[in-house]
């Protein structure tokens, strides 16, 4: 789960991990008023979306005074806002966070990640601060210090020490980057994080260390152990469909293609998917709709598929187990008699109760194309939608 960077610095500051004085607003004269209440300016006055790239795509702005921070803010929120992590149809602005703006002399990148190879935190740090790590990793990998922590030791002094002499601090330094470097780590297993990334830390002229921007990702399997985090989820930064999904506790996915495909099994469905791509076509979705889905939950993904306007064909592959054909069939069967479906819908069904689930769909009045096998299913739709 994603949360804002305003949201992670309020989680940064209750593990005493320093961030830069601010507040975040709704409307220009909030703005106003966060950098009145700040000691002086001059002000940063940054987009609250869930993408990075943000100063490339002008929704990071300077200014010199409350009244100035006023009309940046009027010209950032309600923008849409396009940066490389966008997509070109870009996010809109509803919030911005109004900070002081800092005096850097060094910056650095600090970020904390679970490496599944490993099967434990790896907490990376470079000198390379404020560029993506990705470009850093790309052109220089050495300029990456790496310290993997075992979880049942606990992140040790001398890791700290390797990572904090890696990157070439000076000793002065040395105090400040042990409290924030620790600091971070105990948020991120405290709270069950999959990242925390600080990109850039920065030192400031006069010798502070502090979280210039932060990136935390929370992992969604452990909320069930953190029922506040789970409240800082922004719906406004969901796919709309996601996000209904979600509600009827189905597994989707929203991709770029135009073949919507409703599987049942995750493995089936990634099987699925590569098949409607070597078939000359695009998936428009990922929808594992579970081994225990019932007739209605069947429905309500297909609802969903068939919202989305790209997709032009529907591949249904079912392998009848715990989720009996039978069932999937009747699903089938009510979704397209409650929506108004106007592409070719191709099914696939194997497993239990199949003959029956065949009946069903041949008896319902409606018209399907019935594949063969996997394969012809794939070969079928990808030629419906061309």
């Amino acid at each position: 789960m994603k949360i804002h960077e305003y949201q992670g610095k309020e989680l940064l500051a209750k593990f005493n991990v320093p961030v830069p004085a601010g507040g975040v607003a709704e409307t220009p004269e909030e703005a106003r008023q966060v950098a009145e209440s700040l000691e002086s300016g001059p002000f940063v006055v940054k987009a609250q979306i869930h993408a990075g790239g943000r100063g490339k795509g002008g929704g990071i702005r300077t200014a010199a005074t409350p009244e100035e921070v006023e009309e940046v803010a009027g010209q950032i929120l309600g923008m849409t806002l396009v940066t490389p992590q966008t997509g070109p149809e870009g996010r809109l602005v509803q919030k911005v966070l109004v900070e002081q703006a800092q005096e850097i002399a060094q910056e650095l990148y600090l970020g904390i990640v679970v490496d599944r190879s490993l099967m434990k935190p790896v907490i990376m740090m470079s000198a390379a601060g404020g560029m993506e790590i990705e470009e850093v990793a790309a052109k220089d990998p050495g300029a990456i210090i790496k310290e993997a922590v075992d979880p049942a030791v606990g992140l040790m002094p001398y890791q700290v020490r390797n990572l904090a002499f890696g990157v070439g601090l000076a000793p002065e330094a040395m105090k400040a980057a042990t409290g924030f470097i620790t600091n971070l780590y105990k948020m991120f297993v405290s709270l069950d994080c999959s990242l925390a990334e600080i990109n850039p830390l920065v030192i400031t002229k006069g010798g502070a260390m502090l979280a210039l921007d932060a990136k935390i990702n929370l992992d969604d399997n452990a909320l069930f152990r953190h029922h506040d985090l789970a409240a800082l989820e922004d719906p406004a930064e969901m796919d709309p469909l996601e996000f209904e999904a979600r509600k009827h506790h189905l597994n989707y996915i929203r991709l770029s293609g135009n073949v919507g495909a409703m599987v049942n099994g995750a493995g089936l469905a990634m099987a699925t998917m590569d098949l409607i791509k070597a078939a000359g076509a695009e998936p428009a979705n990922f929808l594992d709709v579970g081994g225990g889905a019932s007739a209605e939950m069947v429905a309500n993904g297909f609802r969903i598929i068939l919202s989305d306007p790209r997709v032009k064909g529907v591949l249904i592959n079912i392998f009848g187990g715990i989720l009996r054909c039978d069932r999937l069939a009747e699903g089938v069967i009510q979704a397209v008699r409650e929506v108004d479906v106007q592409v070719p819908i191709i099914i696939r069904l194997e497993g239990t109760n199949v003959e029956e689930g065949r009946r069903l769909l041949q008896e319902s009045g409606l018209t399907f194309t019935v594949a063969t096998d996997m394969q012809d299913a794939a070969r079928k739709v990808a030629a419906l939608v061309q």
